[in-house]
């Protein structure tokens, strides 16, 4: 039980350890075998819970703040109402009580056969094959960023809406701090899916701090699944879109349930810019 940073840093470097927080998706993966850390630094007593404005106008979010927290914010509700409404749609109440920022982050994909612990995974065991392909690949798996090693998706709500909104990851390590933009922060697999993202093996993230607000800009979160009580996306999109007048002056756009990151849409965002905004 880490009491500040570096202590849970220290506790976790050169060990076969994870970092606990809310635990709901690693607790899982512990009970499947399918993650086996010999050590666990539970880091729900750093100082890490707090939601802060910064000088230059964005938001910078405490890893250890609560999902039902972060949705309920005053300041996200007003200024990221797409992220307001993307974490209230994943998963359920019990659980956005307890997931954290950091966690949702760093959550594992949702495959089937990932989660089997037998099935030929080059996420779990490199190099055995990927099952997904030719198996039965309907809900939760990609048709963006895949490769043929595999075909996993990101099954975040939240990293949707951030991907949205543009962010920076801040990191700590045993070799002091650095950020990642959270653009870069998920990997597509390519030739390596067991590496899903930019974190060193000892470095634990601190924050995750937004981008200043788009000026006078609307934004929604779709997400289509099979039931709306508790269900991953089968597609999502974060949108945000401010206007002069009917004319599009800025866009921002991210898919979710169909890619193996949070997927920004660039190229659509730069064919709607300037376009008058109609059917």
């Amino acid at each position: 039980r880490a009491t500040d940073t570096d202590g849970a840093i220290q506790a976790h470097a050169g060990q076969a350890a994870a970092y606990l927080a809310g635990g709901t998706t690693l607790i899982d993966l512990v009970k499947l075998d399918v993650m086996q850390p010999e050590r666990m630094v539970d880091v729900n007593r750093l100082a890490l819970s707090d939601i802060e404005d910064t000088d230059d106008g964005r938001l910078r979010i405490g890893a250890t703040v609560r999902n039902t927290a972060l949705a309920y914010d005053d300041r996200v509700k007003r200024d990221y109402t797409v992220l307001s409404e993307a974490l209230l749609q994943g998963a359920s109440r019990q659980l956005r009580n307890r997931a954290t920022t950091a966690g949702n982050v760093m959550q594992r994909v949702r495959c089937s056969y990932f989660r089997d612990g037998v099935s030929p995974c080059n996420k779990r065991e490199p190099g055995t094959g990927c099952s997904a392909i030719e198996g039965v690949n309907r809900e939760v798996f990609a048709v963006l960023g895949t490769s043929e090693h595999c075909i996993a998706v990101h099954p975040s709500d939240m990293c949707v809406a951030m991907a949205a909104i543009g962010a920076t990851v801040e990191v700590q390590g045993p070799n002091g701090t650095r950020e990642i933009a959270f653009s870069d922060f998920h990997k597509m697999p390519g030739n390596t899916p067991h590496i899903e993202h930019e974190l060193a093996e000892d470095e634990l993230i601190t924050h995750v701090t937004l981008d200043a607000p788009v000026e006078d800009a609307g934004s929604t979160y779709v997400k289509l699944r099979d039931r709306s009580s508790y269900q991953f996306a089968l597609a999502s999109c974060a949108a945000i879109v401010s206007l002069d007048g009917d004319v599009i002056r800025e866009v921002r756009l991210a898919l979710g349930g169909v890619g193996t990151k949070p997927w920004r849409c660039s190229q659509a965002e730069q064919q709607l810019v300037g376009a008058t905004a109609n059917e």
